[in-house]
């Protein structure tokens, strides 16, 4: 993302002058040597942190290998135990899924059938005691 090939001679140019306005034309060296020698101790950390892990999982890592989801799917996990982690998930969005499909078809359907007897007024449900009664949707 942040490569050098992604700068040109402006880029450097910019990064120079904004270097010399922060820091000051005496104290520009200085601070690039810093950020180098900062840059070199995170690889020797990076490697060091590689290089442990690997001895104490027995298999070989590399700096990508490091993200918790790479590592678990290609050193902690076998291709049987990926599937039986993402059966039950898979089983559960399919269901999700019919569901959804069902509802909405429901939904359509009784949206047609509103559409259809929306000119004439529907006749109230008797009530288990008998009576009448009417729902105003107005009152709500």
């Amino acid at each position: 993302m942040f490569g050098l090939e992604n700068l040109n001679s402006w880029h450097l140019m910019v990064l120079a002058l904004l270097g010399i306005f922060i820091f000051g034309p005496d104290r520009l060296p200085k601070a690039i040597a810093d950020g180098v020698r900062m840059l070199r101790n995170v690889r020797n950390m990076a490697r060091n942190a590689t290089s442990d892990l690997s001895r104490e999982l027995g298999t070989e890592i590399t700096l990508e290998d490091l993200h918790p989801k790479t590592l678990l799917r290609k050193h902690l996990l076998s291709e049987e135990d990926e599937q039986a982690l993402r059966r039950p998930l898979e089983d559960l969005y399919r269901d999700v899924k019919n569901d959804v499909t069902g509802i909405g078809s429901e939904a359509r359907g009784v949206a047609d059938g509103l559409k259809s007897t929306a000119t004439a007024a529907p006749e109230p449900a008797p009530s288990p005691n008998g009576r009448r009664h009417t729902f105003d949707a107005d009152a709500t």
